[in-house]
């Protein structure tokens, strides 16, 4: 992409979340902005300048007052002529303003149009524009930092310094090749096996990286599962340290799914407290149970409680032996205070084990760095890496696999020829995280990702 893009259609959207608030954003993108801002505002709006108005309609009437500014092409975020209007964040109000901008020739905004028109305006590359919505949804303070820092292009400045390696030694092969004839001794060339080695560095450093990025803009979902009266509830409310769950003797008192978010040290969980594991013929209780089943099937990982002072006659359950055939499944030993079992981690007949109290909240912190640990989650890592999706730790895993397969080529065969096409794919792979490569399809799902007005 060279220049501003042009488009058809001017775009407008309300930027701001639904509902009501102090402030309302009604954001327009396109050739129309200027146009409209006269017709609006009845002012001749200076550049990047905010100026106080009131908003009217065709008729003269007030539709609201506020703040205008306008943005000139290519000095916006779009790259475009832009203009945003700031009135109340009346729903209706904002509603009546962006009928008056469609009926003067706008169209409604898509979801992520803005950042598209950006990212195809040169005012960003993917990775950033990917940013922008990863910081919009941050659920912690570590994945709000971790998307600034790609926002401001420190991800892509990596990328880009990982692909220059992996130009510079295709061209220093493609060169070697050209001049195969001269007394040019390629194979001997120390260099070579020097740069493959910076090469597998970098992206050892980019993986990792990425894949902090990862948790901590998606997270982790644990299912806390098992008979009732093992303590899922409590183990609950003891995480997300607050009171969420009701505690009872009663068996079955949890009916359906309660949701907690939490976070440790920077890593977000998304906890499920499930239905007690048991037969019943009460209907309702039937249908938790239902559900706690599709928690199993849909959690990354499954917290399976059990009374350590009924361990033995646990493990011969039927709800036990089904719930171990997931892979997934950490065995948390409760009450340990009743069993004087040391808490702490250990590898056990069928499954990891946990032991813990939460009476007496013994182990608790343990169980913490386990989920830590189980995950590959390190704060230190965290304190510095940049926000990273699914499709950056695949396409990086692909990569990877080029390179090992072309270096193992190299290391075997001594063929220059197949080196070099491992890199051209590499270069190209790379090309596809940042954009510079990309196809319709996979624009749109990532900008239909986004909220409408970003």
């Amino acid at each position: 992409m060279n220049g501003v893009s042009s488009y058809p259609e001017s775009i407008v959207a309300i930027a701001t979340p639904s509902g009501y608030g102090g402030v309302g954003i009604v954001r327009i993108s396109g050739s129309l902005a200027k146009q409209i801002s006269v017709s609006i505002t009845e002012k001749s709006l200076i550049p990047r300048q905010a100026t106080f108005c009131y908003f009217k309609n065709q008729q003269q009437q007030v539709i609201d007052h506020g703040i205008a500014l306008f943005f000139s092409a290519p000095n916006s975020f779009t790259g475009e002529d832009v203009l945003e209007l700031q009135g109340h964040g009346g729903p209706v109000v904002m509603a009546l303003l962006v009928k008056e901008i469609l009926s003067q020739g706008c169209r409604l905004a898509r979801p992520g149009e803005f950042s598209e028109r950006a990212f195809l305006n040169d005012k960003m590359d993917l990775t950033q524009a990917e940013a922008v919505a990863d910081l919009i949804h941050a659920s912690t303070e570590q994945a709000a930092k971790s998307a600034m820092r790609s926002l401001n292009g420190d991800f892509s400045d990596v990328i880009h310094q990982f692909n220059q390696k992996i130009i510079y030694l295709r061209t220093y092969i493609e060169a070697s090749l050209d001049f195969s004839d001269e007394e040019i001794d390629f194979m001997q060339d120390q260099q070579i096996k020097t740069l493959l080695d910076e090469i597998t560095h970098q992206l050892d450093y980019l993986m990792k990286n990425s894949q902090q990025g990862v948790l901590m803009n998606h997270g982790v979902q644990l299912a806390i599962v098992g008979r009732p009266n093992a303590g899922k509830s409590s183990l609950l409310n003891c995480l997300a340290q607050n009171n969420s769950a009701i505690v009872t003797d009663i068996p079955g008192t949890t009916r359906d799914i309660l949701k907690e978010n939490i976070q440790i040290d920077g890593l977000p969980i998304n906890l499920l407290d499930t239905a007690g594991l048991r037969v019943s013929n009460n209907i309702v209780e039937q249908e938790g149970i239902k559900r706690t089943w599709d928690a199993i099937n849909k959690s990354d990982n499954i917290f399976y409680v059990l009374d350590d002072e009924h361990y033995g006659d646990e493990i011969q359950s039927d709800f036990f032996k089904q719930v171990l055939t997931h892979v997934n499944v950490t065995l948390i030993r409760n009450k340990i205070d009743k069993t004087n079992k040391n808490p702490g981690v250990s590898t056990g007949e069928f499954a990891e084990e946990i032991a813990i109290s939460v009476k007496n909240h013994s182990g608790i912190d343990t169980l913490k760095d386990f989920i830590k640990n189980k995950f590959g989650f390190s704060s230190t890592v965290a304190e510095t890496s940049f926000s990273a999706r699914t499709r950056h730790v695949d396409l990086l895993k692909n990569v990877d696999e080029i390179i090992k397969k072309g270096i193992q080529h190299f290391n075997r065969t001594s063929s220059a020829e197949l080196l070099a096409e491992d890199l051209r794919q590499t270069h190209q792979l790379l090309g596809e995280m940042t954009g510079e490569y990309t196809s319709d399809d996979l624009l749109g799902n990532i900008f239909s990702s986004f909220c409408i007005g970003k």
